[in-house]
């Protein structure tokens, strides 16, 4: 078999050199060609085809979020993005996978040998990870006779048109922030749409121009602003005072675990459970330190519900979802007066992952007083799939697992179905729908 092509975008000459070298470590992958901005990029998508793309999310000209919109929209294949341990890097990085990269990776410390094999590992099993999703769907598709990734015209489109460069929006805000109300102009600069994208690519609305529902006309208490400092820490996130109080009647509890594709998957299931929602959802979202804050916010201006990273001792609320911060297990123990209190440990890792799903899932074993409700959703590996056998085995109120048509990568969620311990299995549209009435 051929090796798959693989095209590496970064302005560095050097990051280039260090993400090729660690590629083509695995023969099963061959670098043909480099890119120094997303301009270049997309030219070299439509004269060599490749079958997947690293991304650096930074880049001058045309940045990795401005391509991806491009490549999601016109050709869509796997994208990985590179991305800073900044602030503003982790923001962009929580965006581009709602808009459709197949993962991301961090960048690698050049002065740290360690850390670039560490970095190397994780992006070859990104990689494998994404040509086999490909080639499932692929398979899916051939048996049901649907063209996979088939232009409608006789040529292969141009992702852009030859024309002289145009204008390029060069900051995100402008992106998210300045969109007028009514009708968009239509921008001749991006062909139309050709073919159907393999992950949803809907530009994310605005706070201000977003369509209400019925839940968020009601009167709703204004979500708290959540620290944005970036913080590294080897202690658990510092419980904020006015957080403290939590739901002494709480009865139910939802616990949520998922990976590859899931920031996305959350977006689309949060925004459909209503403020009034009677039961906390505790998420494990495998990532490391500090991204889970950037999702924790971007996934609070989406959905009625409160959205934050959990903390230290943190009291759970009805309204509320809690995100494991990266780097930390998270645990639901019993707390004072029939609330119940979140517990972050630096255990081993487990399944690979810290935070892990078996962890969260198991710390809801002994909590026989709670209608315990369990989700797995996208992602590569098994987390979370044997707790949740052992949950329903125990008895717990319902499982759901989403199905193999809307994951980006069906591993854990078909570990559970294999267990034969889900109650439904569901396409992502419709869990959120089905999970409300469970609770309810």
């Amino acid at each position: 078999m051929k090796p798959y092509k693989v095209l590496v975008v970064d302005d560095s000459a050097f990051m280039r050199k260090i993400i090729s070298d660690l590629i083509e470590k695995d023969a099963d992958f061959q670098v043909t060609s480099t890119a120094t901005n997303g301009r270049e990029a997309i030219e070299k998508i439509n004269e060599l085809r490749p079958d997947l793309v690293t991304m650096d999310v930074e880049m001058p000209e045309m940045n990795g979020l401005e391509a991806l919109k491009i490549i999601m929209a016109s050709y869509p294949l796997p994208v990985i993005m590179l991305s800073g341990i900044n602030e503003e890097g982790m923001k962009e990085t929580i965006l581009a996978l709602e808009w459709g990269a197949f993962d991301f990776i961090r960048k690698p410390s050049i002065s740290n040998s360690q850390d670039i094999t560490g970095v190397g590992e994780s992006l070859r099993e990104q990689m494998k990870e994404a040509m086999l999703a490909r080639e499932q769907r692929e398979a899916r598709a051939s048996a049901f006779k649907t063209p996979v990734n088939v232009p409608l015209e006789t040529t292969a489109p141009r992702l852009i048109p030859d024309k002289p460069k145009v204008e390029i929006k060069s900051s995100l805000k402008n992106e998210l922030i300045r969109k007028p109300r009514g009708k968009q102009p239509i921008d001749s600069t991006i062909p139309p749409k050709v073919t159907k994208p393999l992950i949803s690519t809907r530009t994310p609305i605005s706070d201000k121009t977003k369509p209400r529902s019925k839940v968020e006309k009601k009167t709703i208490p204004p979500k708290p602003v959540l620290n944005s400092v970036v913080e590294v820490s080897s202690e658990p996130p510092v419980l904020f005072s006015d957080r403290i109080s939590g739901s002494k009647d709480l009865h139910k509890l939802v616990a949520v675990g998922c990976s590859t594709g899931g920031p996305r998957a959350l977006k689309v299931l949060l925004e459909k459970i209503p403020a009034d929602f009677p039961a906390p959802i505790v998420i494990v979202q495998h990532m490391p330190p500090n991204f889970t804050k950037s999702l924790a916010q971007r996934l609070n201006t989406f959905s009625p519900l409160e959205v934050l990273e959990a903390e230290q001792g943190m009291i759970l609320r009805k309204g509320a979802a809690y995100i494991a911060p990266g780097g930390y297990h998270l645990q639901v123990t019993p707390s004072t007066r029939g609330q119940y209190a979140v517990v972050l440990t630096k255990e081993e890792p487990r399944n690979g992952h810290r935070p892990s799903v078996d962890v969260l899932f198991e710390s809801l074993l002994p909590l026989t007083s709670l209608e315990r409700h369990v989700l797995l959703m996208t992602g590569m590996g098994s987390d979370g799939a044997r707790m949740m056998k052992s949950l329903y085995d125990s008895g717990v109120t319902s499982t759901f697992a989403e199905s193999e048509e809307t994951c980006v990568v069906y591993g854990m969620p078909r570990s559970a179905v294999e267990l034969q311990c889900v109650k439904y299995v569901l396409p992502l549209q419709e869990i959120a729908p089905r999970l409300v009435q469970a609770v309810k």
